[in-house]
């Protein structure tokens, strides 16, 4: 496993509690929060200290397992039947990304094989979900990094790093493995409004682990690949519909269709837990719309003229068209017919 690029962890289970580092206050402050309550767990998830849709499942797992210690304690023997109030309450914490319920099933499976105290095994589950989710992001920035021709250079939106997962990334992933092997001479990351995860977080990421990286406002992509500075786009995705249809930050759409117009690659780095096989297409992806006032302030002042109003979607949907790769860890699939996700996710 490559540890170039790869310092940072924001996912910690820390004795008997679960660590979340907080990311509403990066990279001002770099501050972690301890939780032992599977309510604060889904309050995190929904005010945003942990975000992106593999950190979000790996925080889920970790509440659950806080949720059956915390049953258990008080219903003994009867915990089963209790916590499935739990695992409601952390199902509506976010609704977009899949990974959110990949891993609320998962743990719900675990937990029908337990007899007695079911905190050890569900802790080592949880575990194996995050040391999973770390190899997979370094598989995936191999894979990513054998399509990126040398000299390249890439966009990437939002955090698809670190982040956004238990360590490393997946797109950022993708980027810190092409980085360490010579193939990328310039990252450009968008600032990704409102909530600026691209200046405040990816570019965080990038500079504490040594990769140089350009700031760019969201509307000066189209002018970016104008210039040819950029022969990539690379982003991560919340949820990627049965026909390779890609949920992810709003924005993302937009990048794509610039992309595909100015002949520049897109890449979507994503594990399989974020394949929804479920859903045919993006029509059918939940997304997200968040309060209004995340766009009409910043840092608590008002910016917008008062009476004005604003909507707020967090996510849109990129067809599969608009796709080069979508590279996770089981393989590379290039969307040529409808069948190559259903192909992989069979292997």
């Amino acid at each position: 496993m490559n540890k170039q690029h790869d310092t940072i962890r924001p996912i910690v289970w820390q004795d008997d509690h679960l660590e979340l580092l907080d990311q509403r206050i990066l990279p001002a402050e770099y501050k972690f929060i301890s939780y032992h309550d599977v309510r604060d767990v889904a309050d995190a998830i929904r005010d945003m200290v942990v975000r992106g849709a593999p950190a979000i499942g790996i925080t889920a797992a970790y509440g659950i397992v806080l949720a059956a210690r915390n049953r258990f304690a008080k219903q003994g023997d009867n915990w089963l039947a209790a916590i499935q109030e739990d695992f409601d309450t952390l199902a509506a914490s976010r609704p977009t990304a899949v990974n959110l319920f990949w891993a609320i099933e998962r743990m719900k499976k675990v937990c029908q094989e337990i007899d007695g105290n079911p905190e050890p095994r569900l802790l080592q589950e949880a575990h194996a979900i995050l040391e999973e989710d770390i190899a997979a992001n370094h598989k995936m920035g191999e894979l990513g990094a054998s399509l990126i021709e040398q000299g390249s250079g890439v966009l990437t939106h939002c955090n698809a790093g670190a982040l956004a997962t238990g360590g490393y990334g997946t797109a950022l992933g993708v980027i810190r493995s092409a980085y360490a092997q010579g193939k990328i001479t310039e990252v450009h990351a968008d600032e990704t409004r409102p909530w600026m995860q691209g200046s405040r977080l990816t570019a965080w990421e990038l500079i504490k682990d040594g990769i140089p990286v350009t700031l760019n406002t969201d509307g000066a992509a189209a002018w970016l690949m104008k210039q040819g500075k950029v022969q990539w786009v690379i982003v991560g995705s919340d949820r990627i519909a049965a026909n390779g249809d890609v949920a992810n930050k709003i924005g993302t759409y937009n990048l794509a269709v610039l992309a595909k117009y100015h002949g520049v690659k897109f890449m979507v780095a994503a594990p399989t837990s974020t394949i929804d096989m479920s859903v045919a297409s993006g029509d059918h992806i939940p997304i997200e719309t968040r309060d209004s006032n995340e766009i009409l302030n910043l840092g608590g002042r008002r910016l917008a003229a008062e009476g004005g109003s604003a909507w707020n979607p967090v996510f849109d949907v990129t067809p599969a068209s608009l796709v080069t790769a979508i590279v996770t860890e089981k393989g590379v699939v290039e969307l040529q017919d409808n069948n190559e996700l259903r192909k992989l996710m069979l292997n």
